[in-house]
């Protein structure tokens, strides 16, 4: 009896472990070293845009063009809102570039690199309005 009981507690774990897992490498979160365009940078963005420094805007490998990514400095706890309209980094070892609106709201323009977490934030609701016929 024993045995069995053992058993159940072991699965118990394991699953318990496999979720916890899961949730650290959630598609809807990742952490990782952003960075941020040069102040020299001016271009396309992969989506087709024109690059504006101005803009809340970054760079992801492979997350969706339009996604919007709430950023954070785990450190400060800084956000910003961004949407991700270009392909990138390039550079080993990290998960977003970010334009240089966003890297001065996070007070990373000083360092160039900075540790972050980046949660995928719904799409905002749209709204239309219908007129009724008679």
């Amino acid at each position: 009896m024993q045995f069995g009981s053992g058993l159940a507690a072991f699965a118990a774990v394991l699953i318990w472990a496999a979720s916890d897992v899961a949730l650290a490498q959630s598609p809807r979160q990742f952490t990782g070293v952003a960075a941020y365009y040069s102040t020299d940078y001016s271009g396309r963005t992969a989506r087709g845009d024109r690059y504006d420094p101005t803009k809340f805007t970054a760079a992801h490998r492979s997350l969706p063009f339009g996604t919007r990514l709430r950023v954070t400095d785990p450190r400060s706890k800084r956000s910003v809102m961004v949407v991700v309209n270009d392909r990138g980094p390039f550079s080993k070892g990290r998960v977003l570039d970010l334009s240089l609106a966003a890297a001065k709201a996070l007070n990373m323009t000083g360092r160039g690199l900075l540790n972050v977490t980046a949660v995928v934030e719904p799409a905002p609701a749209t709204f239309t309005t219908t007129t009724a016929t008679r």
